[in-house]
């Protein structure tokens, strides 16, 4: 029997509602964390022109391919291995990334390589969409939130939800804009950055 995760099944379709618009014009897209697979055959599926690229650790690719085996689609491609702290990652050409669900799972510095990796290899103009839970001002959103993240960092201390400010400032060093946060079911959100020519993320910067 294949892995099934219920959370993937309850988010997608809102999820999809976004990348729809979002990736409407991209080609080439990167998911960052593809777990079960889940996620990819179902936005492959709804969005045939994409080439959809699954990645993960290699202990995941086996569940990746059972779903993607079933499904069948020639949109949707074999994971690749990508743990976001080696170099170098994968060569590749997207106008696109999506990552669920792994921010607040990797620790401080895993994220700030994820960002780094996304920066360097997001074409100009291309767009990362990262779903999951967000804290504002230092502040939990919810309590179902802030239970999640006690639980986070019990498991790990050194996880634990992200600062949407820190991730902004984080995105600004590696070239990428805030264009949209989209607010999701169940305390979730999906931030929404394009990848811009520095010269225009430095007039951005003096302007504000």
């Amino acid at each position: 029997m294949k892995p099934f995760a219920e959370s993937c099944e309850q988010n997608k379709a809102p999820i999809l509602s976004v990348l729809t618009e979002q990736f409407s014009h991209s080609q080439q897209v990167l998911e960052i964390g593809s777990g079960t697979g889940q996620h990819a055959v179902f936005f492959a599926k709804h969005l045939p022109h994409l080439i959809w690229q699954t990645s993960d650790l290699p202990e995941n690719h086996s569940a990746i391919m059972q779903w993607l085996d079933e499904a069948g689609l020639n949109n949707v491609l074999p994971p690749l291995t990508l743990d976001v702290n080696s170099q170098p990652w994968p060569l590749l050409s997207v106008d696109a990334v999506f990552s669920a669900n792994t921010a607040h799972i990797m620790d401080w510095n895993s994220v700030e390589k994820m960002f780094a990796g996304i920066g360097a290899l997001l074409e100009s103009q291309g767009f990362f969409c990262l779903y999951g839970p967000f804290n504002y001002n230092g502040e939990s959103s919810s309590k179902s939130n802030e239970d999640f993240d006690r639980w986070l960092k019990d498991r790990d201390r050194d996880s634990g939800i992200r600062d949407f400010e820190n991730l902004v400032d984080l995105a600004h060093l590696h070239h990428m804009r805030l264009v949209h946060d989209i607010e999701m079911p169940v305390n979730n959100r999906i931030l929404v950055w394009q990848k811009v020519k520095v010269l225009d993320l430095n007039t951005e910067t003096q302007e504000s």
